[in-house]
């Protein structure tokens, strides 16, 4: 896998999400399922968006006890998506126990990457909540660090932090990073973001973009000025 601008498809129904794809004739984005679409309409969403020819990060951040997520992971192999995830924070034995469930009788698997800290997170929300004193970048290399030695392909990060990873874990771990927006676009509710310009520069390998293309009054132009600024 290369470069490239994952779609969060972060809508209520199979009806919304498949006439957005509609929208996409000829090309074939890389699509995140997360909770909500999923919550909504269970693994069959998985199934059809599969089998219209896209890849799929199925973003369900699992975290529970090992045995839990070993059981889940045994599940959702068996729906032949390119990334699933979890939290990091669920220890290194919750990461070994869903890579096991999640690897097929014949060795093959989907890959793994473990959350660090929500984009949505920063510092002082971080200390006052999770009571996390450290720095945000030390917590976020320790967790990359530690997803790693679990045996996990790469983390799910903010793009500030993703030159970091590489450089503590190798130019081949994974970093999957939202909080990405347009440099003339509303931030939200992402409290570390850049753009997908600035995402590439800093060694982003996968940018995750939802509402300044899926709420884009083209989301085709707006994908293609992601792939712009972030791939090509």
């Amino acid at each position: 896998m290369g470069k490239d601008v994952i779609v969060a498809c972060d809508f209520a129904s199979a009806e919304q999400t498949l006439a957005f794809l509609d929208k996409f004739t000829g090309r074939k984005p890389f699509v995140k399922i997360g909770m909500e679409l999923f919550y909504a309409e269970g693994p069959e969403i998985v199934r059809q968006i599969k089998a219209r020819g896209h890849r799929i990060f199925l973003d369900l951040k699992l975290h529970d006890i090992p045995n839990t997520v070993k059981k889940a992971m045994a599940v959702l192999s068996k729906l032949d998506v390119d990334i699933t995830n979890l939290h990091a924070a669920g220890t290194t034995a919750m990461m070994q126990a869903a890579l096991e469930g999640l690897t097929r009788p014949d060795g093959t698997r989907p890959l793994l990457i473990a959350v660090t800290q929500l984009t949505s997170t920063d510092q002082q929300s971080m200390e006052r909540d999770l009571l996390i004193r450290e720095p945000i970048d030390q917590v976020v290399m320790h967790y990359a660090e530690t997803a790693k030695n679990a045996g996990l392909d790469g983390v799910v990060c903010s793009p500030l932090e993703a030159g970091k990873v590489h450089e503590a874990c190798g130019a081949s771990f994974l970093t999957v990073t939202p909080g990405v927006r347009f440099a003339d676009g509303d931030v939200g509710d992402q409290k570390r973001v850049m753009t997908p310009a600035q995402a590439k520069a800093i060694g982003s390998d996968y940018i995750v973009v939802g509402r300044p293309i899926t709420a884009a009054a083209d989301p085709v132009a707006a994908y293609e000025r992601c792939v712009a600024e972030f791939v090509d």
